[in-house]
């Protein structure tokens, strides 16, 4: 399906970058990223993510936060107190600026995580401007969820603080060159808020917006009952939101309550509501999954691996979370230093061949309406595709069972006897091979044209 096919395609303006164009995304935990927990020393691992693949770096949120109802002894970075500030756990302004500069100098972007959806219980705006909160039918402060005990929710309906929180967003922009937002809980948000918000971002620099939500499966704490499917971020405000859908789907294939059919149904979802142009990111880890509902290992066991192929190639945008290609097995504690270990980089080889796959493949480029996606049928244990653009092409095998498995002989997009580079393996076969079909028990195979 082209662009001008999809029966929406005309309300969907949003121009993304030229530079998303290839990229992968890559979160960023300062205060539990090195031991000092700070920008500067997170600054020194840039070359390396540079060298890993990543085109964009999201920075968790970087202001004060706030200390009334504080969870834990460090709170949650969540727990906005000041939109103009840096935390001073992490550092200045002037490390912040040098940070993105250095990012700039490797070819990377850098977006910073933004709460607009609520503020920390002693955020100044609070006295300063009362009615810029929601209130309860007791005039009292409210939480935007009901567990979120340390924040109260912003009111969307007053002028003046949407100004305020557009000012801010644009701050971040001319002091700090950043270069877009991922925006927290953005379905919780008046969408026309964010309409206004990124032409005011537009007029500095072109900005890459990332919205926390996902409009085919209940984001933000709510259920399927409170839950808005159609808050339209994508039209015109955002460039990609998040494929909650598809990272729970995984989950439930590890835990035997979904099959790896299932997935065609996602995409077949995706589809039908989003032109071809639009992304969704897709990831196996990430802040609140690590912390909350565990590492990619208790979730998904065997198949964390054969899973993170699938999420990084998958048509949309592949999210590494920090310390994966560390191998990290452990949950990072949300509110406190809980520094990774960075001592060994088991999988800085794989990541590194997957992600740099991702960024120079011309058939895996995002939103691309000229690269076709064809699904390769086989046993109910295997999930296979190819990825075609222009003749170059990548396969893709999966196989989520205790045993061997091989893709039978079958038309594909590309001719059973062209030379083909398995990216892990580095062999050189054919489809025609039955070798090059075959995928070992609770493994993959990535194979690319040798064009």
């Amino acid at each position: 399906m082209t662009d001008t096919d999809h029966p929406l395609a005309s309300r969907f303006t949003v121009r993304h970058p030229e530079w998303a164009a290839n990229a992968t995304i890559y979160e960023v935990n300062v205060r539990n990223y090195t031991p000092e927990g700070t920008f500067r020393a997170f600054e020194a691992h840039l070359p390396r993510l540079a060298k890993l693949g990543v085109v964009i770096v999201w920075l968790m949120p970087i202001h004060p936060i706030g200390a009334v109802g504080r969870k834990g002894s460090l709170g949650s970075p969540y727990a906005v107190r000041d939109y103009f500030g840096v935390n001073e756990e992490f550092g200045t302004l002037a490390d912040l600026q040098h940070l993105v500069q250095t990012a700039h100098a490797l070819g990377l972007k850098v977006i910073l995580d933004w709460v607009a959806n609520h503020t920390s219980r002693d955020n100044a705006l609070i006295t300063q401007h009362p009615n810029w909160y929601r209130h309860d039918a007791q005039g009292q402060l409210v939480p935007p969820v009901a567990d979120w005990t340390d924040v109260v929710a912003l009111d969307y309906t007053n002028r003046e603080m949407r100004a305020y929180m557009i000012e801010a967003l644009t701050y971040w922009v001319r002091e700090a060159d950043i270069d877009g937002y991922r925006c927290d809980v953005a379905g919780l948000v008046p969408t026309d808020f964010w309409d206004e918000a990124r032409p005011a971002l537009e007029a500095i620099k072109p900005v890459f917006m990332l919205a926390e939500w996902d409009e085919l499966y209940p984001s933000g704490g709510l259920t399927w009952e409170e839950f808005n499917s159609d808050t339209k971020l994508l039209e015109r405000a955002f460039d990609m939101s998040f494929g909650l859908r598809l990272h729970y789907l995984l989950d439930h294939i590890a835990e035997g309550k979904a099959s790896l059919a299932d997935i065609d149904t996602y995409l077949a979802a995706e589809r039908e509501k989003y032109p071809p142009t639009t992304y969704l990111m897709h990831f196996t880890s990430n802040h609140d999954v690590n912390s909350w509902d565990g590492t990619e290992y208790e979730r998904l066991g065997p198949l964390a691996l054969p899973f993170a192929v699938l999420a990084a190639l998958l048509p949309g945008m592949p999210m590494l979370y920090s310390g994966q290609e560390a191998g990290l097995k452990r949950r990072l504690a949300f509110f406190e230093r809980d520094p990774i270990d960075w001592a060994e980089l088991p999988l800085q080889d794989f990541y590194t061949k997957l992600l740099q796959l991702k960024k120079r493949h011309p058939a895996l480029r995002n939103g691309d309406p000229g690269s076709q996606f064809q699904r390769l049928a086989g046993p109910a244990g295997l999930y296979g595709f190819v990825r075609e653009k222009n003749g170059s092409a990548v396969v893709v095998l999966i196989n989520a069972t205790v045993e061997p498995l091989a893709l039978p002989g079958q038309k594909t997009l590309i001719n059973p006897q062209k030379g083909l580079f398995d990216v892990f393996s580095g062999e050189q076969c054919t489809l025609a091979q039955a070798k090059a079909r075959t995928v070992p028990a609770h493994g993959w195979r990535v194979l690319r044209t040798r064009d």
